[in-house]
């Protein structure tokens, strides 16, 4: 589907440098597709941080 969109100049660029890509349909798809998926990797954050704690902790790791 095509969608005419007005896109910050200087914002395309700076998102082009960070994601590595080089045209605007790439870039904005692949901009969209990373705030798509922020929920799932900080769901994954946070249970790396929930792991790290259990980790840090002798009364559960005395128990494993």
């Amino acid at each position: 589907m095509r969608t005419v969109i007005d896109i910050d100049d200087a914002s395309l660029e700076a998102a082009k440098k960070v994601l590595g890509t080089r045209t605007k349909v790439e870039t904005v798809n692949r901009a969209l597709a990373e705030v798509a998926n922020r929920e799932t990797r900080l769901a994954f954050l946070e249970h790396l941080d929930a792991a790290a704690r259990d980790l840090a902790d002798e009364s559960v790791m005395s128990s494993a």
